[in-house]
């Protein structure tokens, strides 16, 4: 996954909180648009949109950007950072199996994941589906256990993003059947985790606050989601199955862009393309 494209309404008061808060850091500030992320690679990329209301409760868009740490002690730093600053925004905490998580909803009301993965090894399959479960996970224990060490940084990329949309076989059409995502998990007609090349999860989309939606209005809140495929050649194919399936694109000849059955902006890009924050 590439960055999370947000569309918001204080852009300093959202830089302070995904750059002290999440630590992530601001690698560009040019006019309304603020890319933060950690070394080269850009997480989350804010655009300035003062003139846009809050999207209508129960609409489709963005449930959250998952930010996937390198290890326990870098998501135990993220963990102390927002507690410590932004106390007021952590939502709850889970141990999935497959990974540790923790979350938060960010001054905008868009929805944030801090994770970690274990290691594959210890992940398991049933009947092809990855075992995953919400078990309590405590916060302070795990401050207590992983931040003994003082404060560790490192990478940090957008591990999986997970959408809010009107129903689960409309998302299945567009993501697996056409886009061309894997079923990793599914969850009868509320929520669907895919994924590509045998991860647990790269987008999720759920209908627990959106069930009926329909397509979204430009409104604050989810302005983009980036996908990156290994090479042009992959975007060429990706391009020709969309046409195939009538799914109408965007090409301006370095990447793709699609809306889904909600309007939600889903852009494709190879990896030797630089992340476009226009």
């Amino acid at each position: 996954m590439g960055a999370v494209t947000l569309r918001v309404g204080d852009l300093d008061r959202m830089i302070a909180y995904y750059r002290d808060g999440v630590t992530l850091d601001v690698l560009s500030h040019t006019g309304p648009v603020a890319v933060l992320g950690r070394g080269t690679t850009p997480v989350v990329i804010l655009e300035h949109a003062p003139e846009l209301r809050s999207a209508e409760p129960r609409s489709a868009g963005l449930y959250h950007t998952a930010v996937l740490f390198h290890s326990q002690a870098a998501l135990a730093t993220a963990l102390y950072s927002v507690a410590s600053h932004y106390p007021g925004t952590f939502t709850g905490s889970a141990d999935h199996l497959v990974s540790e998580a923790f979350y938060f909803t960010d001054p905008e009301g868009n929805g944030v994941e801090l994770y970690v993965d274990r290691e594959r090894s210890a992940w398991s399959w049933t009947h092809g589906q990855i075992d995953m479960t919400t078990i309590f996970l405590d916060p302070n224990e795990y401050l207590r256990t992983h931040l003994a060490g003082g404060a560790v940084s490192g990478d940090a990329v957008v591990g999986h993003v997970h959408l809010s949309v009107g129903d689960i076989a409309s998302a299945k059409q567009f993501y697996v059947d056409r886009l061309g995502f894997e079923t990793t998990f599914a969850m009868g007609d509320s929520a669907l985790f895919v994924s590509a090349g045998g991860y647990h999860h790269h987008m999720a989309m759920n209908t627990w606050e959106s069930r009926g939606a329909g397509r979204r209005g430009l409104a604050l809140g989810l302005g983009r989601v980036e996908i990156v495929v290994p090479g042009n050649d992959d975007l060429g194919e990706l391009g020709e199955r969309m046409t195939h399936f009538g799914v109408p694109a965007r090409d301006d000849g370095r990447t793709l862009t699609f809306d889904d059955p909600w309007a939600n902006q889903v852009l494709v890009r190879a990896a030797e393309q630089v992340s476009t924050v226009a």
